[in-house]
């Protein structure tokens, strides 16, 4: 979850300088990276239909915080099928370039 909170506070000069630290990433970085966010995001997932379903049979006090909750994992799904999305279109991008 800390990953998807810190998205919060990323300004754009920080961008810019993980940019530059983006070129020294390896393959097998990234993939830890991307795993672990989509591990959170499922871990996410699970605790938002927990909620519902409490929400469902009245078992739950805090409305808020559990309509927080499911929103907080409606747009980490959201992120994780637009990371999808672009990587589908760079792996076609890159199948049409001639070697």
């Amino acid at each position: 979850m800390d990953s998807i909170k810190s998205l919060n506070s990323i300004t754009s000069s920080d961008l810019l300088k993980s940019k530059s630290d983006a070129k020294n990433i390896t393959t097998d970085e990234f993939g830890d990276i991307l795993k672990s966010a989509l591990n959170e995001t499922n871990d996410l997932q699970l605790k938002s239909e927990d909620l519902v379903g409490e929400m469902a049979t009245g078992g739950i006090k805090d409305l808020h915080q559990a309509a927080l909750a499911i929103n907080k994992a409606e747009i980490s799904m959201k992120l994780m099928l637009e990371i999808r999305n672009k990587a589908l279109n760079a792996y076609k991008d890159l199948s049409k370039t001639q070697m």
